[in-house]
């Protein structure tokens, strides 16, 4: 299939490693020219070598801290530098771990700010040049704790409910202007944020990692973690051409685990 992405100028966030990776380096082999953006560099710089050299010219870093105004303001102007974006992958990473009960004053406002804030800002950034091409995809790397809360997640539920409410009410402002809105719901997917939550409760409950990984897949009907590349290749349709009729939705990837319809 076809996806008419050659000579889209996507821009994927958090793409040093994990998901934000994979949905670049898809993007890339997809035919799109992708800015891949993080605060590690050096590893957006590493994987880009990987490819062909002719490949390798459509793909660039741009350092990104979604915890610093100053950075995002710099990216912005960068970013308009290269062109504006056709596609934006919003992916702003997970907060830490803690019960509601336990969460601090202080937390809220700054994984609101790098989680949320940061977001809304760098796509207001973009928008009008997508309004003007009348064409746009922004696509956001969410979580299933959007439909189903995840024990001792409070900060990343809360603050990922909130970013539905934004994407859901931008996605019916920008639908005249040919650019869709959509969130990406991951489950269970084998990177190694998933890892540090297995970790962790394997700490606290005294179980090896393995046993609750076991666990863990027992309660997803596909009885596996999912991967990267899988979660990739849902974000990449629905970057292009062919998901111009589908956006204020959210779409799970996760292997069956919400067991809600």
């Amino acid at each position: 299939m076809e996806l008419g992405l050659v000579g889209k100028r996507a821009v994927v966030l958090g793409a040093s490693s994990g998901l934000g990776a994979s949905c670049a380096r898809t993007l890339l082999a997809e035919g799109a020219d992708v800015t891949a953006c993080g605060r590690r560099t050096a590893l957006i710089d590493a994987w880009i070598a990987e490819n062909d050299p002719h490949v390798q010219t459509r793909a660039s870093s741009l350092a990104l801290d979604l915890k610093s105004r100053e950075s995002v303001a710099a990216a912005i102007e960068d970013i308009h530098a290269r062109g504006g974006a056709d596609i934006l992958v919003l992916n702003s990473g997970g907060p830490p771990t803690t019960t509601a009960l336990d969460a601090r004053p202080e937390d809220w406002p700054a994984q609101f700010q790098a989680m949320a804030c940061s977001l809304f800002e760098l796509t207001q950034a973009m928008l009008p040049g997508m309004i003007g091409r009348q064409w746009g995809r922004i696509v956001i790397i969410s979580s299933s704790g959007v439909e189903q809360p995840i024990a001792r997640l409070a900060l990343s539920n809360a603050i990922r409910a909130s970013i539905a409410g934004w994407a859901k009410t931008l996605s019916a402002e920008v639908a005249p202007h040919g650019i869709t809105v959509n969130l990406v719901l991951p489950g269970r997917i084998l990177t190694d944020r998933v890892r540090q939550i297995d970790g962790e409760t394997a700490n606290r409950t005294g179980q090896s990692i393995g046993d609750v990984a076991a666990a863990s897949s027992a309660a997803i009907p596909m009885a596996r973690y999912g991967t990267a590349d899988e979660f990739a290749s849902v974000v990449t349709f629905l970057a292009s051409e062919r998901a111009s009729y589908m956006t204020g939705g959210k779409v799970r990837v996760d292997g069956g685990m919400i067991r809600a319809v």
